[in-house]
């Protein structure tokens, strides 16, 4: 499947675009794309069209918007279908009613159908989907954890079955005789159009409920709060999706629920940094241990390794364990943890301490002999 468009770039906007620029910006292109305008390319104009308003759609909401530029298509995903953005999900018609109510040659025929249309909301629905943010600490993320979350959620009425009103209590719309739909004509000049709509009446559902369900008050779903065991699996990672079929909202007319999408943050560490599989630490040392060599303790996810630091080590070189990083989530294995060493100068000295430091310093000379100490401005051209 090839990778989603950036909603900005298909709107032809930049990402600091304010509300009216966006606006403007899907209607130009909405009037230019519409399937009525391109007759002879119908298929691909109904997929541009489609493509513009699931871009707008986001953009032109705050909420959406914000977790758009923050997360990406994974953070708006939930809003939508399980099978992706859809015309039911389009909430902005009013915002470009007008130039397609007005304009000639626009009875509708297609874009009613989309935005309008009873055929698509006469039936049974499947509900909307749901997310979830859940943070775990590094070391969960690394050893799997299970967690128990409550979300607040709609469930079919039992009562009903999700219909609002009993069997017997549910009639044909009269005005638009069940179809969901109703249509109006028009003549403008010779031309003639049909515009059709969703039926005011029942609202495109083809249904007239006569008696309300007493318990959901013909809603056709109450509101819950379930429990849910969530398994976070060994090596999840930053924005990972976890997917729970049906614990989403009710669908409407009787449809199926919804799924819920578990979202995973992984809590900043005051430890280790992770890079995919592999962790790193910084390992502070002496100068006498880094001058003379040691042995020394860092921190691991299961506890702590004792490495070896070389005779000579300078600030900054790195040290490998192998296989002590996070576990990869296909099982092939686990990550490395680099070791990053930090040689540490003392602040406080005694006059002793200084002495020794300074006679030691003198013992060195020029760090062995035939070898030359070189100042670090000697490359710029100054100094020794």
């Amino acid at each position: 499947m090839a990778a989603k468009r950036d909603y900005y770039e298909i709107l032809g906007v930049p990402r600091t675009a304010s509300k009216d620029e966006i606006k403007k910006a899907y209607r130009k292109l909405a009037m230019k794309h519409h399937p009525d305008m391109n007759k002879d390319k119908t298929k691909e104009a109904e997929e541009k069209f489609k493509e513009l308003s699931e871009a707008y759609e986001v953009l032109a909401d705050d909420e959406k918007k914000n977790r758009y530029d923050q997360y990406g298509h994974e953070g708006v995903q939930s809003t939508f279908r399980s099978g992706g953005f859809d015309w039911s999900d389009f909430t902005h018609y009013g915002d470009i009613s007008d130039i397609f109510g007005s304009s000639e040659g626009f009875g509708g025929s297609i874009f009613e159908q989309f935005f309008g249309g009873g055929v698509r909301r006469s039936g049974p629905r499947e509900g909307r989907s749901l997310r979830y943010d859940i943070e775990v600490s590094l070391e969960d993320a690394a050893k799997g954890v299970e967690r128990e979350i409550r979300v607040p959620h709609s469930v079919a009425c039992k009562t009903c079955g999700g219909m609002g009103a009993k069997p017997g209590d549910i009639k044909s719309c009269p005005t638009c005789k069940g179809s969901g739909q109703v249509q109006r004509g028009q003549k403008r000049g010779y031309a003639s159009f049909v515009t059709i709509t969703a039926c005011p009446t029942c609202r495109g559902a083809g249904k007239h409920i006569t008696k309300p369900c007493s318990d959901c008050g013909g809603a056709g779903s109450v509101e819950t709060t379930s429990t849910l065991q969530v398994s976070i699996p060994k090596g999840a990672e930053e924005g990972m999706r976890l997917r729970i079929r049906g614990a989403g909202e009710a669908g409407p007319n009787g449809g199926p629920s919804g799924d819920l999408y578990i979202v995973i943050h992984i809590e900043d560490h005051p430890v280790f940094d992770r890079d995919g599989r592999d962790l790193w630490v910084e390992a502070p040392i002496t100068f006498v241990q880094a001058a003379l060599g040691a042995e020394v303790d860092v921190p691991t996810l299961d506890g702590t390794a004792r490495v070896t630091v070389p005779a000579g080590t300078q600030t900054g070189t790195v040290l490998r364990l192998k296989g002590k990083g996070v576990p990869d989530l296909r099982g092939h294995g686990n990550g490395d943890q680099f070791v990053k060493v930090t040689v540490v100068t003392p602040t406080k000295l005694t006059s002793e301490q200084k002495a020794m430091l300074k006679k030691l310093d003198e013992s060195l000379g020029d760090y062995g002999k035939g070898t030359k100490r070189k100042s670090v401005f000697s490359r710029f051209g100054r100094g020794g």
